[in-house]
């Protein structure tokens, strides 16, 4: 059994080094996809460094496009039984991963969704992000007829079979309704795990935004219809 680890990567340079460290300190065969995208901050050229590291495989892309077109580019180079989506910053933690891939190891899941708010520790932060991101979900499984509470999460682990019945199309945050809308049409079992969340301020660097919200919004409703 072979982990395919996805990190999509924007200006993450303070914490490229830290996160690789814990995904490698996990205790599994895995590859490391990571997707450069387009960073300017010098996280290219820390990865730049790495790039004969046997355990990693590094894409970059010539211009920013949002974490959708990174897992894009991340997905179609994966070789792995499992898949796991894991952000370059330090707000989601790798030692969970063994919880998260369990269900699907014990053949009770074929996608498994790692939730904030299932009562797991977390840190305390913005209430009004937290009200987004249950009003969002909750428009989601209105839509899909899930019953997720975490739609938003950055923690999605899929079979390597199921991630290749699904063709990506947004380029940014709208991404994660998206896979979300496109999982809940192939009608395949899915789980949920509470895991912990470290999250960040702004001045911490924190990208998304209300913006994204709106955004994500609308990917519910056109995801809904379209394939």
């Amino acid at each position: 059994m072979i982990l395919s680890i996805v990190i999509p990567l924007f200006n993450e340079k303070n914490t490229i080094h830290e996160i690789l460290k814990r995904v490698r300190r996990t205790p599994f065969d895995k590859e490391i996809i990571i997707v450069d995208d387009f960073s300017s901050d010098g996280s290219r050229e820390i990865l730049k460094g790495m790039e004969n590291d046997p355990d990693l495989r590094i894409f970059y892309h010539d211009k920013n496009m949002g974490k959708g077109a990174a897992l894009r580019t991340g997905f179609g180079h994966v070789t792995g039984d499992i898949v796991i989506v894991q952000d370059a910053d330090l707000e989601y933690d790798p030692e969970e991963y063994a919880d998260l891939i369990k269900p699907i190891l014990d053949d009770k899941a074929d996608v498994v969704y790692g939730s904030r708010f299932l009562g797991a520790p977390h840190r305390v932060l913005f209430f009004w992000h937290s009200v987004a991101n249950k009003m969002l979900t909750n428009m989601s499984n209105m839509l899909t007829n899930l019953n997720l509470s975490d739609m938003e999460t950055c923690y999605k682990i899929f079979r390597r079979e199921v991630l290749e019945k699904i063709s990506i199309k947004s380029n940014r945050f709208g991404v994660e309704p998206e896979i979300t809308a496109k999982i809940a049409r192939l009608n395949v079992r899915i789980y949920e795990i509470p895991i912990t969340y470290s999250g960040r301020k702004y001045s911490e660097g924190k990208k998304i935004g209300w913006k994204d919200a709106v955004s994500a919004f609308f990917a519910i409703i056109k995801f809904k219809f379209v394939d």
